[in-house]
């Protein structure tokens, strides 16, 4: 079994690059990721679309400013940059089954 807190780790230094294909493959097919405001995303297909902008023009990154862990889920408290004008705190809850994220909630 893959440890939760290892495929989350393999995503975000796959973000960091800006590794389209490392970064998407993290991911189940039937991922489904919310955020407030807008509809959830859903699939891996989808996910690369709106990420793929994003990563041609390099300017995605995020920090780990803590993490929890509890069973299937890992939840971060990101600094992201390059998202918005000024660096913007999240906190990212993602839970792993079967050795990919299958599910993405942002919660701020």
């Amino acid at each position: 079994m893959t440890d939760p807190q290892e495929v989350v780790e393999r995503q975000l230094t796959a973000y960091n690059a800006h590794d389209l294909d490392a970064f998407a493959a993290t991911y189940a097919e039937d991922v489904v990721v919310t955020r407030r405001g807008a509809d959830p995303l859903r699939g891996r297909e989808a996910l690369r679309e709106v990420y793929a902008g994003q990563f041609a023009a390099a300017r995605c990154r995020a920090e780990i400013l803590g993490r929890l862990t509890e069973g299937e889920w890992v939840v971060d408290h990101e600094l992201a940059h390059g998202v918005a004008a000024d660096p913007v705190r999240v906190l990212v809850a993602y839970r792993v089954r079967d050795g990919l994220i299958d599910r993405v909630d942002f919660l701020g």
